[in-house]
């Protein structure tokens, strides 16, 4: 059992740090908004990645059935919802780093982004295919994976979101914060280009 939690817990730590268009929002708030607002997109993108795994672990086989309509309606909306956060990063006011009057993102923003967000998907369900579907517990393990993909998102997205926080001491001055603006709201776009190969 021990070998397993450990199996679990670096595969989902793994799909949580790996570069995703959820961790670059998650440095770019910490950045433009500050660590509490990017916290708070941290803790919504957490919690609906586990929601995520919890119901791909009672929904794997109608999920995929429906997989194609399903992940080519999230790939449209996940995609639009994207580009939309990389225009207003791209757009972003040079102000102070830390007095923004209104926040870009939140909370509600990191759970519709992790659910709307194909990798979350297609991640939980390798998880659950590999670690849970086919056990003589399945509930029990089920429980256990979303826990660890919670802790594991919490950890990964943070890190993001902490990076950003450190970055933020190096970007005081307004043509190295709207550089990297630009950047940040680039690589998001191109990331939704990742979505759709």
């Amino acid at each position: 059992m021990l070998s397993q939690l450990l199996a679990m817990t670096m595969f989902a730590i793994v799909g949580a740090v790996t570069p995703g268009p959820v961790n670059l929002i998650a440095t770019s708030t910490a950045i433009n908004q500050g660590l509490r607002t990017a916290l708070l997109y941290v803790a919504g993108a957490s919690v609906a990645y586990a929601l995520v795994v919890f119901l791909c672990g009672f929904l794997m086989h109608s999920i995929a059935l429906a997989l194609p309509k399903l992940q080519f309606m999230m790939q449209i909306i996940g995609s639009l919802f994207i580009l939309y956060l990389a225009y207003k990063i791209f757009s972003a006011p040079l102000s102070s780093l830390h007095t923004r009057e209104k926040p870009l993102v939140g909370f509600w923003s990191g759970a519709f982004t992790q659910l709307i967000n194909p990798k979350a998907w297609l991640v939980a369900m390798s998880g659950i295919s590999l670690y849970v579907i086919g056990t003589s517990d399945e509930v029990q393990l089920l429980v256990v994976f979303t826990t660890i993909s919670l802790a594991a998102c919490l950890t990964g997205v943070g890190i993001w979101a902490l990076l950003g926080r450190v970055l933020t001491h190096h970007l005081q001055d307004s043509t190295k914060q709207l550089v990297f603006n630009k950047v940040m709201a680039g690589l998001l776009a191109v990331s939704v280009s990742m979505i759709w190969l």
